[in-house]
């Protein structure tokens, strides 16, 4: 397959260039396809010693690991690669993997880690967003971090947003899958209302991300760098909706030409146990019990 690949190194006009690391015939045939029906060029790679031959032949955008590799292996191997290529970027496929592990590729700054089951689309999609951000590897720091706490500061944009929310998504090991999908999207919410009304999505911001494992709960706390809001100053909102005029803030919204949606607040309040917000209204709790 490689050979019947071509690979214009020097023409500006392919968006995305991937290097995926041996990984499963099976899963490899759908990464290739869904990463061809999105225009990328890619090669293989038979294992770090050849990731490392490719990269210094040829500017590849994204690395994607070998699932039978681990995450150490992987991290070890994004340090050699970045003396090679500084900013490329890498995308983890980790099976397994412990809070300890998630931490370290944070700190490593890996772009992102999918565990299992993998979505191809959702790789490819990564992949070519990695390719096409400014300093994508960035974005994420680690304030402090150990197995129940982990403090970031994220820049405010939308992708940057995704990737806190995918690193968080693998650190609650304590949840089944479903309450785990849940609690992740009642954060979700919370974090993307903090970086669009608290920052306007402007990358230049950045906002504090914190999430503590308690014996009985897991809290995560989200601070905008907005001047916050009152709550009878929201009427976009769904949750300052009267009593029995479920979408009257949809008409408010579009006389303010704001798109459709306004359901974060009162959907995170739905899923969490206890959402609290700050007097200004720039902090907020989420507290999710577990026993």
């Amino acid at each position: 397959m490689n050979a019947a690949i071509h690979f214009p190194i020097n023409c500006k006009e392919v968006l995305c260039r991937v290097l995926l690391i041996g990984p499963s015939p099976q899963l490899s045939k759908a990464l290739d396809e869904a990463l061809d029906s999105r225009g990328c060029v890619f090669r293989h790679a038979s294992g770090s010693a050849d990731t490392l031959r490719h990269l210094r032949r040829a500017p590849y955008d994204v690395v994607i690991t070998d699932p039978g590799t681990s995450i150490d292996e992987d991290l070890a191997l994004l340090s050699e690669m970045q003396a090679v290529r500084p900013g490329v970027a890498m995308i983890v496929l980790a099976p397994e993997s412990t809070p300890e592990e998630i931490i370290a590729a944070l700190r490593a700054r890996v772009f992102l880690v999918q565990g299992r089951p993998f979505n191809v689309d959702e790789i490819a999609e990564y992949a070519v967003r990695a390719a096409s951000a400014v300093d994508s590897v960035s974005g994420i720091e680690v304030l402090s971090a150990q197995r129940d706490w982990v403090s970031l500061r994220a820049n405010c944009d939308k992708l940057t947003a995704e990737r806190v929310i995918g690193f968080l998504t693998q650190l609650q090991t304590r949840l089944t899958e479903w309450p785990r999908e849940q609690l992740m999207f009642a954060f979700r919410e919370i974090l993307m209302n903090a970086i669009e009304h608290g920052a306007e999505f402007h990358p230049s911001k950045v906002v504090e991300v914190i999430a503590v494992h308690t014996q009985r709960a897991i809290v995560f706390y989200v601070r905008d760098p907005g001047s916050g809001f009152k709550w009878d100053e929201i009427p976009h909102a769904a949750v300052s909706n009267p009593s029995g005029s479920p979408i009257a803030h949809l008409e408010v919204r579009e006389a303010m030409g704001m798109r459709p949606g306004g359901f974060g607040i009162l959907t995170a309040r739905g899923i969490v146990d206890e959402l609290i917000y700050s007097e200004l209204g720039n902090e907020v709790l989420l507290i999710k019990h577990t026993s």
